[in-house]
């Protein structure tokens, strides 16, 4: 049983942060408390992987209890956390209240759409293992109705894909997508005509990865247009209205997938 007698610490968020600050307690005298809305830890930089179906989720997410199995003294609860009372040090969740000497919150980041808030929900994020498999679903999906073809749309506005944002994400998406249309649809969907599919990538600065070197941002340009990605610089997306891409030069691209990974 835990001593009451000494503090106790929660960490809510069961990311790289709060998994590292709850590690960092092993050899204290102190009851860590973890809480997380997922039982698992989700290792993000391979989540496009799972968006473009060259990873399982299960190849990402790893059990948070079997990580503290040995430390006794760190327990963790699945739960959502609604509030925080400051004066009476205690937390509402979805499991009921919890109290604490010290708190640590390790929540991450969540999406900034920006001036694009109204239609957020027709794009697709990249923040969690639901978002990869949804975007999975969704293109896939979209890729057998190409097939089907039985509306008459054109197959552009059904194949095309946008996305916004040349950080890292957006780069590793553009570049999976891109491998994924080279090398696996022309066995997966032999029959479709994917030369209608265009990959569109779009930064509003003059640069991809604007936080990294010259060289970085040079080589990941390279490497994009070799795969046949169409890399737009300096090019301000205005909105969307669920077919067309609406640019601050009036010009527009015809999709109905549209990847938001423009900004946290």
């Amino acid at each position: 049983m835990k001593n009451k007698n000494i503090p106790k610490i929660i960490i809510i968020g069961a990311g790289f942060g709060g998994i590292a600050m709850a590690k960092s307690f092993k050899n204290r005298k102190v009851n860590v408390l973890l809480i997380d809305k997922h039982n698992y830890h989700n290792f993000q930089p391979l989540m496009y992987q799972v968006a473009t179906g060259g990873l399982e989720p299960d190849s990402i997410a790893y059990p948070v209890r079997r990580i503290f199995r040995k430390h006794k003294h760190i327990a963790f609860r699945m739960a959502e956390v609604t509030s925080i009372d400051q004066k009476k040090n205690q937390l509402s969740t979805s499991i009921g209240p919890v109290y604490y000497d010290f708190l640590v919150i390790a929540t991450g980041s969540e999406n900034n759409f920006f001036n694009f808030e109204p239609v957020k929900d027709k794009l697709l994020t990249l923040k969690s293992i639901p978002d990869a498999l949804n975007m999975r679903s969704f293109i896939f999906q979209n890729l057998e109705k190409a097939m089907a073809n039985t509306d008459g749309d054109p197959l552009e506005e059904i194949m095309n894909i946008a996305i916004i944002g040349g950080g890292p994400a957006g780069l590793e998406l553009a570049g999976a997508l891109a491998e994924m249309k080279r090398y696996v649809l022309p066995k997966d969907f032999p029959d479709l005509n994917l030369s209608k599919m265009s990959i569109n990538l779009y930064e509003a600065e003059p640069k991809l990865l604007s936080a990294m070197s010259e060289q970085a941002s040079a080589k990941s340009l390279e490497y994009l247009q070799n795969l046949g990605v169409n890399v737009h610089l300096k090019t301000m997306v205005n909105g969307y209205d669920g077919s067309n891409i609406q640019l601050a030069d009036g010009t527009s691209f015809l999709t109905k997938t549209v990847i938001w990974t423009a900004g946290v």
